[in-house]
């Protein structure tokens, strides 16, 4: 096995993957002549992360077709038809508490639901760009759009939060416009449009895009002044202090 870089989905650790803590099994079915071919099966792939204060196994299963392996006379995932991470159980990120708990759990729903159902994943994405825009932004309005066009007038005339870019509304565009399929029907009933689960997954990527560039930052603002506030008084109190007395 090639060593490969990875993040640990616990820790959110960065680190390159060894033989010694990388596994793949796989089991191939014998069921001859299948819709989804002859020769077909699962493989598990496991990583064990190496923070020593982690430590967490990660688990995946893909079903799907097979071929034997060109370093011995096992087989490998072809094709994939189902991937399903076992542990975790969703590609969702550890979270900070300063993100709300609301807007937390309709992105750890979102992952989870992301394959299974990506239309009403993409719908919970759509429920966390409404709910970081009321908070973050302070902006309440009634509908989601009124409060995007009113973010948007704060930002032309300069009096947007902190951390709102030109990128941030192409996040919030894509956000809001595939997860308004999952919450609204279409006009005429017989006409369907389908998310895809890539297409579910990018959305939490930029959903996570948002909690960096809003929450996470800001947060890392109000650490590094408060680092150098405190720093600032304990040089002042240290002024204050007079100094011993010399015989």
């Amino acid at each position: 096995m090639r060593e490969f870089n990875w993040t640990c989905p616990y820790c959110s650790s960065h680190q390159t993957v060894v033989t010694a803590k990388y596994d793949v099994s796989t089991v191939r079915f014998d069921l001859g002549d299948t819709v989804d071919g002859k020769c077909i099966g699962v493989q598990i792939v496991s990583i064990g992360c190496s923070n020593s204060t982690c430590k967490n196994v990660t688990i995946t299963l893909s079903y799907g077709t097979l071929k034997e392996s060109q370093f011995n006379d096992d087989y490998r995932i072809n094709e994939k038809i189902l991937d399903l991470p076992i542990k975790p159980e969703s590609r969702a990120r550890s979270l900070p508490n300063f993100i709300p708990a609301p807007i937390a759990q309709d992105y750890l729903e979102a992952c989870r639901i992301s394959k299974l159902s990506p239309k009403a994943s993409a719908t919970l994405s759509r429920r966390c760009l409404q709910g970081m825009i009321r908070d973050f932004c302070g902006i309440r309005e009634k509908s989601l759009n009124l409060e995007i066009n009113e973010l948007k007038k704060q930002f032309n005339e300069g009096q947007a939060p902190r951390g709102v870019s030109e990128e941030s509304f192409e996040a919030i565009e894509a956000i809001r416009k595939i997860g308004n399929i999952g919450a609204h029907m279409e006009k005429d009933i017989n006409v369907i449009v389908d998310i895809d689960p890539d297409e579910a997954e990018l959305l939490l990527s930029l959903v996570e895009n948002l909690f960096d560039d809003w929450y996470i930052e800001r947060q890392r603002r109000q650490d590094r002044l408060a680092r150098v506030t405190a720093s600032a008084e304990a040089k002042e109190a240290a002024r204050r202090v007079p100094p011993p007395n010399q015989e």
